[in-house]
């Protein structure tokens, strides 16, 4: 359950739509995340003066994101950094993370997102709720993930990996776009702990079926419904769900969820 001291932010929608074009303005901060001096406001005050358009989608192949993103001192970063650590890639506005953190303390949780302004985002909200919930088990970092991950975060640490309603690049030219691709896999095989769980989810069949099939190609990671099905929802893992997908069973429409384990065979 959630502390009665802690405001729910679930509804900081994780999905790149409309409501995601809304972000902070640059703060300037460190890679921790340290407090602003605009952490004493409320949040409904933040939102309403730090504002400003931020980009539906960006091209992660363009030149402006191919450096990758230096790792923090992850010691500094977290208050405990050796509890499990569960990455969230692609966070949007860090709303999900942000949840999950609270409701899994025993978890050190992670948000990888390619919009800046929304880590900006995510990192003043975290930071506007620090004297009211205990948020060290929490980081949000801008990055590139097919970029960065590989020296991002030493071998063997993630117990679990998400990746919810991701930018669908629709266009056949566009998919190479497209952030779970087979290099993206291979990454993690050398950062995950044997059974560490894969949650994907989108409402767009193709993209949920193409990101189930790209985990399935490499044969250290196993479906837990069995190969080429999707899981069920008694199946799939308790979580909060994102906005995205609160809005997507509230019209009747389906979910699509896979649900893999990391099985190295070496």
């Amino acid at each position: 359950m959630l502390s009665k001291n802690c405001a729910d932010y679930s509804n900081y929608s994780d999905y790149a739509d409309d409501s995601d074009r809304l972000s902070l303005e640059h703060p300037n901060h460190n890679d921790r995340g340290d407090r602003h001096d605009y952490t004493d406001r409320s949040t409904q005050t933040i939102n309403k003066a730090l504002v400003k358009r931020v980009r539906e989608h960006v091209n992660p192949l363009s030149d402006k994101y191919r450096e990758p993103t230096p790792a923090p001192d992850w010691e500094q970063v977290y208050g405990d950094w050796s509890k499990p650590l569960s990455l969230d890639i692609g966070c949007g506005k860090g709303g999900y993370v942000l949840e999950m953190a609270k409701l899994y303390p025993d978890r050190n949780w992670l948000g990888l997102e390619i919009r800046e302004p929304l880590v900006h985002r995510a990192i003043a909200l975290k930071n506007s709720l620090m004297d009211e919930c205990d948020l060290s088990n929490l980081h949000y970092l801008f990055c590139n993930v097919n970029v960065t991950l590989p020296s991002l975060l030493p071998a063997g640490k993630i117990h679990q990996v998400s990746i919810l309603f991701p930018d669908p690049w629709f266009k056949r030219r566009h998919k190479k776009r497209r952030v779970v691709q087979p290099e993206l896999v291979t990454s993690l095989t050398n950062l995950l702990v044997p059974d560490a769980e894969i949650l994907l989810q989108s409402d767009i069949e193709e993209v949920a079926t193409s990101m189930r099939e790209v985990f399935e190609a490499n044969p250290n990671f196993v479906n837990q419904a069995g190969i080429d099905n999707f899981a069920s929802a008694s199946l799939y893992p308790e979580h909060v769900m994102t906005e995205r997908e609160e809005w997507t069973i509230s019209q009747a429409k389906p979910v699509y969820r896979a649900y893999l384990k990391f099985k190295p065979i070496n």
